[in-house]
């Protein structure tokens, strides 16, 4: 997809909420729609503007940042996101899907890098949800609705989506949720060697 044909879906989306009020978690906010800020490459480009953002949106110490995800698939890139703001004063949270019940600590682990605890979060008050991809794949056992609801319980709380090759875009979650920053990652073609 071009950067041109990117741009011109951002702008049809500003239309149609314009029009229609119903972006899924606070109709009518008036928040500018996205544009394309700028294309990287390779891991670098997922970590960096992450970190950027997350450094640049004045949160405190100890202010959670919250991942939602798929068990097992969303995981590590949830790691590998955490790694990259290891070292800003916050505190990271990883939950399954939406059930906040079950949500956990994500913690240093030497040698190894970030990784998800065994300990349970006390609580679950974010003040950046961290979406992840994986969730809004066919199969899933959780709705974009379920999502919605989820994050409705944070009102206040900016949301960032992380996915692959327009995962966020083809399945309506675009237009549902009104992410702060988006990235859309791409894993095309992969080449294997043997």
């Amino acid at each position: 997809m071009s950067a041109d044909s990117t741009t011109s879906q951002a702008a049809e989306c500003c239309r149609q909420r314009t029009v229609t009020s119903g972006n899924g978690i606070s109709p009518g906010d008036n928040k500018t729609c996205m544009e394309l800020k700028e294309q990287l490459s390779g891991v670098p480009g997922m970590l960096r503007p992450f970190k950027g953002f997350l450094r640049d949106s004045g949160l405190n110490e100890g202010d959670q940042v919250v991942y939602y995800g798929c068990p097992g698939t969303c995981t590590p890139f949830i790691e590998l996101l955490g790694f990259a703001v290891r070292d800003l004063p916050i505190e990271q949270v990883y939950v399954p899907y939406v059930n906040e019940a079950a949500a956990k600590v994500i913690r240093p682990v030497e040698g190894v890098g970030m990784q998800v605890s065994a300990e349970s979060a006390v609580k679950v008050d974010p003040k950046v949800i961290v979406l992840m991809g994986g969730l809004s794949m066919p199969g899933v056992p959780v709705t974009k609705e379920a999502v919605r609801g989820a994050v409705a319980t944070h009102p206040g709380a900016m949301i960032v989506g992380v996915c692959f090759m327009q995962m966020f875009e083809k399945m309506g979650w675009v237009e549902m949720f009104d992410f702060d920053l988006l990235i859309d990652a791409s894993i095309n073609p992969v080449r294997v060697w043997q």
